[in-house]
């Protein structure tokens, strides 16, 4: 075959250090599109950004030589010196580890949803609630002790 197609979508989900509310609603919105400016700058495609004080939740795109691992790091490395930087706060950082789940291209206007209402959505559910659906839901076995 003279070329590659691919369709890789990753909904990928990390919180704040230990959870913290560091991400006030002031400028959550600014840090979300921050967020799709480097995924932009990597050339792939954000498709959702959304999340609350304690959490980010990416739809995005990538393309066939992104690997996965460097791509969340250069998110979180950058939006957190952002983060240091534009809002003046040196104490926030991100937890280390983060979720990524494969999204067919049928399923994604519904992950795109989801991620865009997540304030509506934790209105009901922890972020600890939803993480271990995730993880259940793709059959990713864990333990408890670890995931927090």
């Amino acid at each position: 075959m003279p070329s590659t197609h691919t369709s890789l979508c990753y909904h990928i989900v990390f919180s704040t250090k230990e959870r913290c509310n560091f991400i006030d609603s002031e400028w959550r919105a600014r840090l979300h599109e921050y967020l799709g400016g480097i995924v932009k700058n990597l050339e792939g495609i954000a498709l959702a950004i959304g999340g609350t004080a304690d959490h980010v939740h990416l739809l995005i795109s990538l393309g066939a030589t992104h690997r996965l691992a460097d791509v969340v790091r250069e998110i979180k490395s950058s939006s957190s010196k952002w983060v240091h930087e534009v809002i003046r706060m040196p104490i926030f950082s991100w937890q280390e580890g983060y979720g990524a789940f494969s999204v067919s291209a049928s399923n994604r206007e519904k992950v795109c949803k989801y991620v865009l209402d997540q304030e509506e959505h934790h209105r009901t559910k922890t972020f600890q609630e939803e993480y271990r659906e995730f993880l259940e839901k793709a059959g990713i076995h864990y333990e408890e002790k670890y995931l927090w």
